[in-house]
């Protein structure tokens, strides 16, 4: 389980998230959801160790993850958290293969084994006929599918998805809200999502709604 205790941050004298406690279970599939400026992104990032809270702590399988050095939360953030961007973050030179298989390799995991999962992956995500392509040369939604399987390649227990469809049309958006539940069923990840989307919020196990950096209750 991943949980949140008395959440704190500051930008300057904005307090951007106030007092935030919560739970993400198992194999659950949330939504964040509030107005623009509401700390949606900031909570995301803090939960996936991308930032640090001014107060209070983030525990994963109740380890504090305030309590590793910058080696150890490394170590954690490759092997139990995956992130997906609504701008994908591809690296323009490598084909998709390549680019799921990165945090792999930066995990040295073996060469062989990470190519043979991130083509399931590729299968699972029907971008198969893809896998030699540059990031160029694929469509939005293709983009979008690689830097989902990205995200996969090490098995996280935890994917982390801000506004993961804000750049795609809706049929593509319709198309990968349904994938991140498939993929929850196949590979039993949790996925914690900032979206606008009131389709996907709708769809999911679970809704936060932040309201000038609190959760409304």
């Amino acid at each position: 389980m991943l949980e949140a205790h008395n959440i704190n941050k500051k930008y300057g004298s904005l307090e951007v998230l106030k007092d935030i406690s919560l739970s993400i279970q198992e194999s659950e599939i949330v939504s964040i959801v509030g107005a623009s400026g509401a700390g949606k992104s900031t909570l995301l990032h803090i939960l996936g160790t991308l930032d640090k809270a001014d107060s209070g702590k983030v525990f994963l399988d109740k380890i504090e993850l305030s309590g590793l050095n910058s080696k150890e939360l490394s170590r954690v953030r490759n092997s139990e958290i995956g992130f997906i961007f609504q701008f994908h973050n591809l690296m323009a030179e490598l084909t998709a293969l390549e680019n799921i298989c990165l945090p792999a390799w930066v995990g040295k995991k073996d060469e062989k084994e990470t190519k043979e999962k991130a083509l399931v992956l590729m299968e699972a995500l029907h971008i198969l006929d893809r896998k030699d392509h540059l990031p160029s040369e694929m469509s939005g939604g293709e983009q979008q599918r690689v830097a989902v399987a990205r995200a996969l390649i090490n098995s996280p227990k935890y994917v982390f998805a801000d506004e993961p469809s804000g750049n795609l049309d809706s049929k593509n958006a319709e198309e990968l809200h349904s994938l991140f539940f498939d993929l929850r069923d196949k590979f039993g990840s949790s996925f914690v999502i900032v979206t606008h989307n009131p389709h996907l919020a709708e769809r999911s196990d679970r809704v936060i709604e932040l309201i000038d950096g609190r959760i409304k209750l």
